[in-house]
């Protein structure tokens, strides 16, 4: 274990044979197929910048040379009228061009404007933006279109790109605002609304970046079908047929029969020019799609050689260290009532998530307290209303769950008390992070993917330390990844450039940002091996004694809980149903699912024995069972189980550990077995324990 266990972290901080980011776009746009858009895209745009000034003719010159094919004096041959049809399109790119960009500029930002307001805004603000996109969805576009322009016949470039705008926001708003729905419900968008960040800021720092790729291939694909639409409207006659344009080019040679007369010279050019610049535009969008979005980026095959080369040179290396025993604890610390002092107390907590019709209570009657430099573990099965409770604690939960009963009161180190319901918003702003902080599970989902490790640990800083300057930003950053065993080169690393232990580890350092005194921890090993895992725990427990913080520890991992908690909290359908210290509830659980779960896991010594899981499923929270919840899947379970919810009581103990409680009929104050347990019942407690 001590081997793999070294060569786990050594490989984790060598992991950084991925090329850096700032290089990210060179290998995006080195593609075939990216660099072919990016040539002929180029292209196009140097015509359209010089072409006016290195056409041969000016392009409504006449002369006598009329339906003359392509010649060396006329390389794309003559008009009707003896007009050099080069030059036309050179002067046309630019007019084309202009009105493509133009009206993709403009609609784009209304998109991005609209879009990302009405999905992250949502209530009012969302239905009239979305009854806004959809009035001009539902219109006919090119109805619409032809009859705007045909008011506006005179006005030029201007006009037409006003009247694609008009016309062509609206899908480009729906598709951003289903994209920001998505979003604004990732962890890294919840982070960053906890750490106390502005609408404003989240929108265009969080979300917008987010969503470049999509804006990147609304804006291209904008800027082709505004180059159709404009060749569209003047093949009509429907915009100013003296400017030239590639449309003016195919209106004139429509008008003149060019088509009936063989003159393919005169409209071929202009529509090899539309479908080349689509095609290129395309495969940009391509190139972009690839640099913006982290996991289409991947390296060349002689990059990929090299990497797996690198991953088994690190194997190679054997580093051997001592040998720990997983499941030794530190010795136990007495409780202590002076230096054990109080600083979270939950009283009575209920959330319910709140329905139309129903109310489902996720945590019902919880109380717990929290001492300073205490490790508070949480275990349950899943539906047993742990996160609840962690959002709960730091009034991150959203509707439909709401507190409806309780306090959860935090206590300063000036020993003044405050109830964390009662904060507003500012007061919540301030208090998190800088005196409770949490960290999500599923490091991959809470970190933000555009943003490097260091710029979301900048975030924190600049938006709870403004008098910081970016020097000492930049230095604190580094001195957190120290913290927490990363090296500093990663700080410019991006999520998906770190391995699952060193994303865990960044989530921590974010949480430590602000030296909080309490840190919520939500299933933090969730996904991870265990040689990680040990790694995760071993981290926590180090920094905890160096800079003394409180943890909130949620976990379905017992076996973490029993190694890492001083005290251990069981929750089951969302209440609590036992609580006591660590060691005494590894040696003595008292309530009958507290030992279902700890003998659903192997022992390390002693005699094999077969592995007891707990039969049946978790009860649905909407529709509760009389009495007892774990009563239909209890061993032990009686008469009066399935008439009375039991209430958490607290048992005898050793006096130098703090009282266990247990929610079960099963037990006297004393913690022997009630006097109205059956004999039968009560044998089989004895050899349950």
């Amino acid at each position: 274990m001590a081997i793999a266990a070294a060569t786990a972290v050594e490989a984790e901080n060598a992991e950084t044979d991925t090329p850096t980011s700032r290089f990210a776009w060179m290998r995006a746009f080195r593609r075939p197929w990216t660099l072919t858009g990016i040539v002929i895209t180029a292209v196009f745009c140097i015509f359209g910048i010089i072409g006016p000034w290195v056409a041969p003719y000016d392009p409504s010159a006449v002369s006598k040379a009329t339906l003359q094919p392509p010649s060396p004096e006329h390389w794309l041959g003559t008009t009707q009228t003896g007009q050099d049809v080069l030059s036309q399109m050179l002067y046309g790119t630019q007019i084309s061009l202009l009105v493509g960009v133009g009206a993709a500029i403009v609609a784009t930002v209304l998109s991005v404007l609209v879009g990302l307001a009405a999905g992250y805004l949502g209530g009012l603000s969302d239905e009239l933006l979305s009854l806004l996109a959809n009035v001009f969805l539902v219109i006919p576009a090119l109805p619409l279109t032809v009859i705007l322009a045909s008011y506006l016949p005179k006005s030029g470039s201007l006009g037409i790109i006003l009247v694609i705008s008009i016309t062509g926001w609206a899908w480009g708003a729906r598709v951003l605002r289903a994209q920001t729905l998505s979003l604004r419900k990732r962890d890294f968008v919840e982070a960053a609304r906890a750490t106390g960040e502005r609408t404003s800021s989240i929108i265009f720092r969080d979300i917008f970046p987010n969503q470049i790729a999509v804006i990147a291939a609304s804006f291209l694909g904008t800027v082709t079908g505004a180059i159709l639409t404009q060749a569209s409207l003047a093949f009509l006659g429907l915009t100013n047929v003296t400017e030239w344009s590639w449309g003016t080019i195919l209106y004139w040679a429509q008008v003149s029969s060019a088509m009936l007369t063989g003159s393919w010279w005169w409209f071929v050019p202009a529509g090899l020019a539309i479908a080349l610049l689509g095609t290129g535009l395309s495969l940009v969008n391509f190139g972009i799609d690839e640099f913006i979005n982290p996991r289409l980026r991947q390296a060349g095959i002689g990059t990929r050689k090299a990497q797996r080369a690198q991953v088994r040179a690190q194997r190679a290396k054997v580093v051997r260290g001592p040998a720990r025993v997983r499941g030794q604890r530190p010795p136990h610390q007495p409780y202590d009532p002076v230096t054990s002092d109080v600083i979270l107390r939950i009283e009575n907590l209920h959330v319910d998530y709140v329905g139309e019709n129903s109310v489902t209570p996720a945590v019902n009657d919880v109380s717990l307290t929290l001492r300073r430099g205490e490790v508070l573990g949480i275990a349950g099965e899943s539906g047993s209303g742990k996160s609840t409770l962690a959002y709960a604690i730091t009034r991150l939960h959203k509707p439909p769950a709401q507190i409806t009963g309780g306090g959860i009161f935090y206590t300063n180190t000036d020993g003044s008390t405050t109830d964390i319901l009662r904060m507003s918003d500012n007061e919540l702003r301030d208090f998190r992070w800088d005196e409770l902080s949490i960290v999500f599970q599923s490091a991959m989902h809470a970190l933000n993917p555009v943003l490097t490790v260091g710029a979301q640990l900048d975030d924190v800083l600049r938006a709870h330390r403004p008098e910081l300057s970016s020097a000492d930003r930049a230095a604190r950053v580094v001195e957190l990844l120290g913290l927490v065993g990363i090296q500093t080169d990663r700080v410019n690393a991006y999520p998906h450039e770190l391995s699952g232990g060193m994303r865990q580890r960044a989530m921590i350092a974010v949480g430590l940002a602000l030296d909080p005194e309490i840190i919520v921890m939500d299933e933090p090993t969730t996904a991870l091996d265990v040689v990680i895992q040990r790694q995760i725990i071993e981290k926590i427990i180090e920094l905890k004694d160096r800079l003394g913080f409180a943890v909130v520890f949620i976990t379905h991992d017992l076996s973490l809980l029993i190694e890492l908690s001083d005290t251990i909290a069981v929750m089951y359908a969302g209440r609590v149903v036992e609580l006591a210290d660590a060691d005494e509830f590894y040696r003595n659980p008292r309530h009958p699912y507290s030992q279902g779960l700890l003998a659903s896991f192997p022992t390390l010594s002693g005699p094999k024995r077969e592995l007891a899981g707990i039969p049946g499923s978790p009860p649905d929270l909407r529709q509760l069972p009389t009495g007892c919840a774990f009563a239909p899947r209890c061993p032990l379970a009686f008469d009066h189980c399935v008439e009375v919810v039991p209430p958490l009581i607290p048992l005898a103990g050793p006096a130098e550990w703090r009282q266990a409680e247990a929610a079960c009929l099963l037990y006297e104050g004393d913690g022997s077995a009630a006097a109205r347990v059956p004999d039968g019942i009560a044998e089989r407690m004895e050899d349950a324990r």
